[in-house]
C-alpha cells in the first residue's frame, strides 16, 4: 500500500528510522534535501549593530580568525534595530545587539530583547557601574560643553548648571531634548537633583536657547564656531572627530571653539556608554557571549573604542588617540549608567512639559 506521495508504508518506516538515528538535519543532507551549509550555522553569529565604522570590520575579521566564527553584520540606527527585533520576534536571526547609548540599551532591555549575559569574563573586565545583568558598556564617552571663548569666558561655564544662567540668554544651542544623549543627561540630573530642580533648570535652558533645537552634536559645535550661538552641548567624540579631521573647515571650527569638562568641582562630567547584549532569542548564545567577551578583551578594547574616538571601558587599557590625549584627563561622574538610563521616561515627560522639542 502507498500513500498520497507514492511512498509505501515500509519505505516511510525506513525514512523515519533513518531520521531518528541520524538526526533530522543530517538525514536531510543524506537524502540531498538540505545543503551541508545548514550545519555551518554552528560557526556563525549575526550581529545587529548601530555602529557604522570601517575599523570594526577588521575587528570582526580578527574574531573570525581567532575563533572560526563568521560574523554576519546588519547595520542600522538604534531605534530601527530595536523595532526590527520586536517585529521579527522568535524568528530573528540576531545573536548580538550593539547600541549607542545607555538609554537605548535600557529601552531594549525593557522590551525584553536581551537575556542574562552569564559571563564571568565580562563581570571581571567591565566595572560594575558600566554594566547590568543583561547588557554591558563597551566604550565610554563624555557629555561636554563647547564654547566660543571670545563670547563666553571658560571661568563662567564650569558646569551644566551654567547653561541656565540669565547671562546665557540667547547664547545656547542643543539638539532635540528628546534625543537619547540628552535624555541620559536629564536622567542623571533627575537622580541627583530630583524632578522639581531638574524641571526648573530645563525651563531656564529653553529660555536661553539661541534657536530651536535642530541637528546633531556636530551641528551644535559648528553653530558655536559660526557665531549662531556661543555655548553648546555635545558628546566628546564629535569634537575629537573634528580635531582629527584633515578638512580645513573642521580645523577652523576647532580653532574657534573650546571644549569644557563640566562639573569638575562637583561629582564630575556625565559619562555614557555604547554597548550591547545577547539577544533573548539568539540562535547562537555561546558564540554571542564569546563575541562580547572578545570586544571586552584587553587586546581589542583600545581599537574598538578608537573607531568612534571614545575611551575603553576596561580600566587598565589606555586609549590610543591623539585627540583625546590633547583634550587631557577629567573627572567622570561615577553614577552607574543603568541608574540614569532608567530615568528616560520621566526625562521625556519633562522635555514635553517644558517644550524642549
Amino acid at each position: 500500500m502507498t500513500d498520497s506521495k507514492g511512498f509505501s508504508q515500509a519505505t516511510r518506516r525506513h525514512f523515519l528510522a533513518g531520521a531518528a538515528s541520524l538526526g533530522l538535519t543530517s538525514f536531510l543532507i543524506f537524502l540531498g534535501l538540505a545543503s551541508p551549509l545548514a550545519t555551518a550555522k554552528a560557526k556563525e553569529l549575526t550581529l545587529y549593530t548601530a555602529r557604522h565604522y570601517s575599523s570594526d570590520d577588521a575587528l570582526y575579521a580578527e574574531f573570525t580568525r581567532k575563533t572560526g566564527i563568521k560574523v554576519n553584520v546588519v547595520s542600522a540606527g538604534d531605534q530601527p534595530l530595536i523595532e526590527r527585533l520586536k517585529s521579527e520576534g522568535p524568528a530573528s536571526p540576531a545573536d548580538v545587539l550593539l547600541l549607542a547609548d545607555a538609554a537605548r540599551l535600557w529601552a531594549a532591555d525593557q522590551e525584553g530583547l536581551f537575556q542574562p549575559l552569564g559571563s564571568n569574563a565580562l563581570e571581571k573586565a567591565i566595572p560594575s557601574d558600566l554594566r547590568t545583568t543583561n547588557w554591558v558598556g563597551l566604550t565610554t564617552r563624555a557629555r561636554v560643553l563647547v564654547i566660543d571663548p571670545k563670547r563666553v569666558k571658560a571661568s563662567d561655564v564650569q558646569g551644566y548648571s551654567d547653561l541656565a544662567r540669565p547671562e546665557m540668554k540667547g547664547l545656547v544651542c542643543t539638539r532635540s531634548g528628546s534625543h537619547p544623549y540628552m535624555l541620559s543627561l536629564f536622567g542623571a540630573m533627575l537622580v541627583k537633583d530630583g524632578p522639581e530642580k531638574t524641571e526648573q533648570w530645563m525651563r531656564a535652558v529653553v529660555a536661553n536657547l539661541a534657536r530651536p533645537p535642530k541637528g546633531g552634536d556636530t551641528d551644535q559645535i559648528r553653530a558655536v564656531a559660526s557665531g549662531e550661538c556661543a555655548l553648546a552641548v555635545s558628546n566628546s567624540y564629535y569634537y575629537a572627530r573634528l580635531m582629527r579631521s584633515s578638512k580645513p573647515a573642521d580645523q577652523e571650527t576647532v580653532s574657534k571653539t573650546q571644549l569644557i569638562w563640566p562639573n569638575q568641582a562637583m561629582a564630575g562630567t556625565h559619562v555614557n556608554v555604547s554597548g550591547g547584549g545577547i539577544v533573548r532569542t539568539a540562535p547562537n548564545v555561546t558564540h554571542a557571549r564569546a563575541f562580547l567577551e572578545f570586544l571586552a578583551s584587553k587586546d581589542i578594547q583600545a581599537a574598538f573604542a578608537e573607531g568612534n574616538n571614545e575611551w575603553p571601558v576596561v580600566k587598565d587599557v589606555a586609549a590610543n588617540n591623539p585627540a583625546l590625549e590633547k583634550l587631557g584627563k577629567f573627572k567622570a561622574d561615577p553614577m552607574p549608567v543603568a541608574q540614569f538610563a532608567a530615568q528616560q521616561r520621566r526625562a521625556q515627560q519633562l522635555v514635553d512639559k517644558v517644550g524642549w522639542k
